[in-house]
């Protein structure tokens, strides 16, 4: 018997691009589909999937928030992550809030099939270099300065911070969010009174060296 799979991701050529992949495979078919957190919701309802591959962006709402809310209505559902986000900013986040694993859309094909079985197994799956970040925050028991200040962050001020650390200005960050510009600049003060950085040029020079910390590879461990 099959394993079901509902997809949530707003663009349609991605989760039909999924459904294919998924339908091919021996183990898996695809039971329902979904756009937003509504019609993810009554999908998974209807279906009553073995597992959800959630896209965490998902318009204006927050594929994190479907995570939790998912987690907390079927906590016997199993939850993968897909996004085109780097893992370093939100892997670990999405893995709190209930999902079993992260995958990067990059990945090839076989991986993406690879991520859902090891979920369906009862593995965590996430990249080795990831594994390798997680390891060692649990060896020294201890992570990063500015990590741990990040868990103060609601999932959309994290988007605002990783988009001020591309160096996105105030007005592309709310055509990108479909948000006011008034709405963004509300989000920056209040991660800079959360983070306690003096000022707009402080928080962004602060989420800058974050993202080129957690993008190198070779860096130090956080």
């Amino acid at each position: 018997m099959k394993h079901k799979v509902t997809i949530v991701d707003d663009h349609p050529i991605v989760r039909q691009g999924l459904a294919q992949l998924i339908n091919q495979d021996n183990e898996l078919g695809v039971c329902g589909e979904a756009s937003d957190i509504p019609s993810a919701l009554q999908s998974v309802k209807e279906c009553l999937p073995d597992i959800a591959v959630v896209d965490i962006s998902l318009g204006q709402s927050s594929g994190l928030s479907l995570i939790e809310e998912l987690s907390r209505q079927y906590p016997d559902l199993t939850i993968l992550a897909l996004s085109m986000h780097d893992e370093a900013l939100y892997a670990e986040r999405c893995l709190r809030a209930g999902a079993k694993g992260y995958i990067m859309k990059k990945e090839p094909p076989e991986e993406v099939i690879k991520a859902i079985k090891d979920v369906l197994n009862g593995e965590i799956y996430v990249s080795d270099n990831l594994g390798s970040r997680l390891l060692h925050k649990l060896v020294a028991n201890k992570s990063g300065a500015l990590s741990s200040d990040l868990d103060v962050l609601s999932n959309r001020e994290l988007e605002v911070f990783r988009l001020i650390g591309q160096g996105v200005k105030t007005g592309k960050i709310a055509e990108q969010l479909n948000l006011s510009i008034k709405t963004i600049e509300t989000y920056i003060d209040h991660i800079k009174k959360k983070m306690h950085f003096k000022d707009s040029r402080d928080l962004f020079l602060h989420a800058v060296q974050w993202r080129i910390n957690e993008s190198d590879p070779a860096g130090p461990l956080k």
